[in-house]
Parts: structure tokens; sequence; C-alpha cells
């Protein structure tokens, strides 16, 4: 290849790379208090149960957020995982009605459980402690994006 040739296509390579980190990323996300985290879906039985467990780490940008049909009381524990958790419990809008912070792990029979005190139709869980170094408080109203079958 001819050298003005290769220079003109690294310089397209380079200018698509460019669009390409300014594009938003089509991965879920729910913001709590400016902060946003890509979640991974839990909208299954299968992948409800199985939750976070049996991970050594959870990047501080990440999170799962379970997905249930309808609201109603919760209560999730935190048998078989690794690391500590924040639960949030939100409502049918997205407003925090109930959490559990810093929830311990658990590789016993009996784990204690995390109910939420009033009803829930989706749990965020994200890494221990992040909730409070938010300011996160019942009430508050979260954002979210590119969730399947939800609109922001």
């Amino acid at each position: 290849m001819q050298p003005l040739a290769s220079l003109r296509l690294l310089i397209t390579a380079l200018a698509l790379a460019l669009l390409l980190v300014g594009c938003p990323s089509s991965e879920p996300w729910v913001e709590v208090k400016g902060k946003r985290f890509l979640v991974e879906i839990a909208d299954d039985d299968a992948s409800r149960a199985r939750g976070l467990m049996f991970r050594d780490h959870l990047p501080e940008n990440r999170g799962m957020l379970f997905i249930f049909r309808q609201e109603q009381p919760r209560s999730f524990w935190m048998r078989n995982t690794r690391i500590p958790l924040d639960i949030i419990y939100l409502d049918r809008d997205f407003r925090v009605v109930s959490m559990a912070l810093e929830a311990q792990p658990c590789r016993t029979r009996q784990c204690p459980t995390y109910p939420s005190r009033r009803p829930a139709m989706y749990v965020l869980e994200i890494n221990g402690g992040l909730a409070e170094q938010l300011g996160l408080a019942v009430g508050d109203q979260l954002s979210f994006g590119n969730i399947p079958g939800l609109s922001s």
C-alpha cells in the first residue's frame, strides 16, 4: 500500500474510533444521584434466583436490576454472595421505597433476609456502601435507560 493511502486509512480509522467513544452506551443503565450504573438485567426466575451469587468482584459502576411483573413486598438474601451489597427497593416509578445497606455475604444455609418496607417492582443491587456515599434516601427518584420493555 502506498504511504498516502496508508495515512488516509489510519486517519479514517482514528476518526471512526473517536466517534464510537462519543456514542452513548446501548447497555441498560440506572442513574443514582448523578452516578450512572451499567446494569445486568434479572427479569426471569432463573436470573433473579442467581443474582450476583458467586462473584468475587463487582466494578464500582456496575450493578444488577431485578425486574418483577408486579409491585409487591420483596425480600432478598445474600446466600452464596461473596461481596457486600446495597439492596435498593424501587416502586413502579423508580422511586426508592426501602434499602438494605451493606448487606453482608452469607455462605451458610441460614442467611438473614432483607425485606422491603413497602411494595417494590424493581430491585437494584450495587456495591455495599455506595448508596450512602451518594446520599441516596427513601423517596429519591432514580432514572434509567436502555432497559428492555421500559421507557424513561
